[in-house]
């Protein structure tokens, strides 16, 4: 592997699974509107895909769709989609099949904050439901939903779940909502990975964690679409979500110099990533990989394993 995180060339592909051509293959994204997922959409366009956006905010994927059709005529469609009802990501797996006969390429990327930081036991409920309906709920309901007859179509196939680095490497206490649903993504893939590694020559599965800098995504003012039913009925923690802008403001005045990524760029390197079968998808792992051997060196010893440090 390249410093960059970018796949080795080769024959094959790195999971051991031929590599996944994306030119006339169809693909799959959730929350595709905006952020890293339009980002991962134009990405599959510009490599030759046909792409299904699934997002929940109708306008938004109105506008995204439209802005890309004009370079990428007839090749981009867009289905509203909550991935928190089993029964919408079915809905969208029933248009695709019956739409295009075959899904070759299916991101779930869909995801939110949990509304703000602070000590887990300040959290309410509604806090831990909204965050992990989404962020692992929705996953499993794309898996549920789509993995089933990529199998049965014998078609070529890789599914790619939207990890994060903070929760899905090592815990961040001062997130500790967010950050454990993004464990419970990478432990949700490695093991559909194995399954898949078990039943299926042709299909497989990646664990992307966003990474190369800040991403000015989404995901800081998600709760914009936090479900009525599921709005904070106590009062909170006392701490709110901060916008991108505050969070690169608070990151420099804390002496960090703030590396801005771009998510197009991004979009074309995980799209890339995916076709080469490349089981982790992620960059500038040096320091990850040094917190993991000492985390390993604090479980030999039955210690508390060092955590996540996000310098805030």
């Amino acid at each position: 592997m390249s410093g960059d995180g970018a796949p080795e060339s080769g024959a094959g592909g790195m999971s051991g699974l031929p590599p996944l051509e994306v030119a006339d293959s169809v693909a799959v994204v959730t929350g595709g509107a905006n952020g890293i997922g339009r980002g991962i959409v134009r990405g599959l366009l510009e490599a030759g895909a046909t792409v299904v956006v699934a997002d929940i905010e109708q306008d938004v994927l109105d506008t995204t769709v439209a802005a890309l059709s004009a370079s990428h005529p007839g090749r981009i469609t867009g289905v509203v989609t909550n991935v928190i009802d089993d029964a919408s990501t079915d809905a969208l797996a029933d248009h695709v099949y019956a739409t295009y006969g075959r899904c070759n390429l299916l991101f779930n990327n869909a995801g939110v904050g949990s509304g703000g930081g602070g000590r887990m036991w300040t959290h309410e409920p509604n806090d831990w439901r909204w965050c992990y309906s989404v962020n692992v709920f929705g996953v499993a309901n794309g898996v549920m939903s789509f993995v089933g007859r990529m199998l049965e179509s014998g078609e070529p196939g890789h599914v790619v779940n939207t990890s994060s680095g903070d929760g899905g490497f090592a815990p961040v206490p001062n997130a500790a909502v967010y950050a454990s649903s993004k464990a419970a993504v990478s432990c949700l893939t490695e093991a559909l990975a194995h399954q898949l590694a078990e039943d299926s020559e042709v299909v497989g599965a990646s664990v992307f964690y966003p990474s190369g800098g800040l991403m000015d995504t989404g995901l800081f003012t998600s709760h914009r679409n936090r479900p009525t039913e599921l709005e904070r009925v106590r009062g909170g923690t006392g701490r709110t979500s901060m916008t991108f802008t505050q969070m690169k403001d608070l990151l420099e005045k804390g002496g960090r110099e703030v590396k801005v990524a771009d998510l197009d760029e991004m979009g074309r390197w995980v799209v890339d990533c995916a076709s080469q079968r490349q089981y982790v998808i992620a960059r500038d792992l040096d320091t990850t990989i040094d917190l993991l051997h000492r985390r390993a060196d604090a479980i030999d010893r039955r210690d508390l394993p060092p955590h996540h440090q996000m310098g805030l």
